[in-house]
């Protein structure tokens, strides 16, 4: 640490040495310390502007090294500032890209740490390009992005507590905060649509709906020009800083709008039962590869921060995005983990979903390493101990680790959305792969070490298609994307039920309609952490594109309209999840003991035969039973994905014990669903399940 002394150092009207710690903006008695890292910087300037927008700096403070560089740490206190100033950096060094150093003294760099970001407005992203830069090149100050000075204390949070949810009772819902309000049938006045305030006002379908935590895209300050020309980035996987709320989602302009507005969101949600987590992306920025601009890190300390390969453009790229943080370099790692102590402990959130998360385990050279330093430090570290953390076990470059992440990490499960995607549309070879997807997926995780909430199950989410066009395209159609329709997965394990995009025909629709309640009632009564994406409640559709990251419009947005339009389908998810929270074994946070001759468990699986599971290619049915004998809960799931009628055996009960149906895929709302007292009776000792349908049958007590 510095000499947290006040002598003159900068030049600057009363401008002092400062401290090497806290990096960032640190608000403290009569003034602030700001502090930020470069070792191989030979000067640096810290600039104080008088307005967001202003062209021009007001001040100018160079650091002197002799006296306001500790390290590789340069600081300075500047005295009669606080919250709300705004400020930037300069550095000078030399550019020389061979040796992956990118100082270019015309650019304005972001504070790597700034908790707020302003000057949106005048951006340019050309203007920061590195181009061919030899002598500082282009002043971009005009145009450039500036931080904002946060006091984290200046805030009223009412006593705000987390909901306790355990992890085993979780129902994740992925959202986009923008696109949840934007539509003008949203019923937000104009200034709050697409806004932290928005989303606020919203929270009441939320709870309705019946899920229990929110998972949001990304709020880090993204770049929104970066994107094909003529669009723009809305997805928000272009970080810019990774401490500050994005400010286009606040209806406070002012620059402090956006912190205070994120925690009045967050509040809000915890106060109606929600818990809130991020999807954070540490694997890159949006400053991209050798051609993108140069925003923060890059023109700082381009090392530090990313992975260089000098055979490919100086930057290494395993996540498909330009670059990729340098995540186990000791500077970069630290700049993660404060980051997520931040939004713990100054934005209250619950937890986060890591993008890519496997580039975090790959070292400086780009080796994947069993023991990462930055997870492990994630994973053991004490203000996150009651986060939750979800990785994305996978990136560009071929990692693949689902299963693997160990410690705490639950995980996307990949394999989930893929084996149910494949039985529901009928696919050969799917049976085995189904059974141990429903069971918590204990083949992928270590059963004797892991648990089935680590598991977080989904069939779609925002990367690909939405369910209703999961079930109404064979191919994606990316056109507007302006990229010839290359962009984006080929495989989407998709079916259109017989004709491809929106259709007339009733047989088309019907059948289309039993399959989304299909992949529902799987997803809602497998083990593990089921995840739904924002509107497949009431069939969003993005008409068969299948990447709309740069789609700032309808094909993102929530259509508040389909809520009257799709009321069949939401009554039914709403049944459903309240089915699923009300069945003791499926908040079990361990895995299901299976039914044997010698002993009876918690899952017995059937065929159309009890106790007989079709496992040959061509089967397309599957039964299980989940309860303890003489069980009130006991519930009874018929699955079949083939064209015909199939038949099923259902399993003999106490005398005391009655089936009633309370779902039925293949029948119209509303009696697709039943509350269990006023469900219909089987009195038979088998059932016909319709084609491409699911039936789930629930014991009552006939003297309840």
């Amino acid at each position: 640490m510095g000499n947290n002394g006040r002598r003159p150092g900068a030049t600057g009207a009363n401008a002092a040495h400062g401290s090497s710690y806290p990096l960032g903006a640190t608000v403290e008695s009569g003034g602030v310390n700001f502090c930020v890292y470069s070792q191989h910087a030979t000067g640096m300037t810290l600039l104080l502007f008088g307005a967001p927008d202003a062209a021009q700096p007001e001040r100018a403070i160079e650091l002197d090294p002799t006296v306001n560089r500790t390290a590789n740490y340069w600081h300075v206190f500047v005295p009669r500032v606080g919250p709300g100033q705004v400020y930037a950096y300069r550095a000078q060094g030399p550019y020389d890209p061979d040796e992956g150093l990118y100082f270019a003294s015309g650019r304005v760099l972001l504070d790597p740490y700034a908790r707020a970001i302003c000057g949106q407005r005048r951006y340019d992203r050309d203007r920061a390009r590195a181009g061919s830069i030899d002598d500082g090149g282009i002043d971009n100050c005009a145009t450039a992005l500036r931080a904002v000075v946060v006091d984290p204390h200046g805030y009223d949070w009412e006593n705000d507590t987390p909901p306790p949810t355990p992890p085993a009772r979780s129902v994740i819902y992925e959202m986009h905060v923008g696109a949840f309000t934007a539509h003008p049938e949203s019923g937000v006045a104009p200034e709050k649509r697409g806004t932290y305030a928005g989303l606020i006002e919203k929270i009441p379908y939320l709870q309705e709906l019946g899920v229990t935590a929110v998972e949001l895209l990304p709020v880090h300050e993204y770049d929104r020009q970066d994107a094909p020309a003529g669009r723009r980035n809305y997805w928000g996987y272009s970080t810019i800083a990774f401490f500050a709320p994005h400010a286009a989602y606040s209806s406070d302009g002012s620059p402090l709008g956006p912190v205070n507005e994120f925690r009045d969101l967050v509040k809000a949600l915890h106060k109606a039962g929600l818990e809130v987590y991020l999807d954070v992306v540490y694997n890159h920025t949006a400053e991209g590869g050798a051609e993108g601009p140069i925003l923060s890190w890059r023109g700082l300390d381009n090392p530090a921060y990313y992975l260089l390969d000098t055979q490919r453009d100086g930057f290494a790229d395993y996540t498909g995005c330009g670059n990729t943080v340098n995540a186990n370099h000791p500077v970069a790692r630290r700049m993660i983990l404060d980051s997520l102590r931040y939004w713990v402990q100054e934005m209250h959130v619950d937890g986060f979903r890591f993008d890519l998360a496997s580039v975090l385990s790959r070292d400086e050279t780009g080796e994947p390493v069993p023991r990462s330093p930055i997870l492990q430090d994630i994973d053991a570290d004490p203000v996150l101990a009651g986060t939750r953390l979800i990785a994305e076990a996978w990136d560009a470059g071929g990692l693949y680790q689902v299963g693997s992440f160990g410690g705490r990490f639950a995980e996307w499960n990949g394999p989930y959305r893929d084996d149910v995607r494949r039985f529901v549309k009928g696919d050969q070879d799917a049976i085995e792969a189904l059974m141990a997807r429903i069971v918590g997926s204990a083949d992928l995780f270590n059963e004797r070490r892991s648990r089935p909430s680590k598991s977080i199950n989904f069939v779609t989410c925002h990367d690909g298609f939405t369910l209703n066009d999961l079930v109404s395209y064979n191919r994606k159609h990316n056109e507007a994307n302006g990229e010839a329709n290359r962009d984006g997965t080929d495989d989407n394990l998709s079916w259109n039920c017989g004709e491809e995009g929106p259709s007339t025909s009733p047989a088309v629709e019907q059948l289309r309609e039993r399959q989304l309640r299909n992949f529902l009632t799987i997803l809602l009564l497998s083990h593990g952490t089921p995840m739904l994406l924002m509107g497949d409640e009431v069939r969003r559709t993005q008409q068969g594109n299948n990447n709309t990251y740069c789609q700032e419009n309808e094909l993102n947005w929530f259509d508040w309209r389909s809520i009257d339009e799709q009321q069949g389908l939401l009554r039914f998810v709403r049944r459903l999840i309240r089915l699923r929270r009300r069945l003791p074994l499926l908040q079990l946070d361990r895995f299901w003991t299976v039914t044997n001759p010698q002993r009876g468990g918690e899952i017995s699986w059937h065929g159309r035969e009890l106790g007989c599971p079709d496992w040959r290619p061509r089967s397309r049915c599957l039964a299980y039973s989940l309860g303890q004998p003489g069980d009130d809960e006991q519930i009874h799931v018929m699955l079949n994905a083939s064209d015909e009628d199939q038949t099923f055996a259902i399993p003999t009960i106490a005398a005391n014990l009655e089936w009633k149906r309370v779902l039925d895929t293949a029948a119209p709302a509303p009696g697709d669903t039943s509350e269990l007292a006023s469900a219909p009776t089987c009195t038979r000792r088998s059932v016909t399940v319709r084609p491409f349908s699911v039936q789930v049958l629930q014991v009552r007590n006939r003297r309840a």
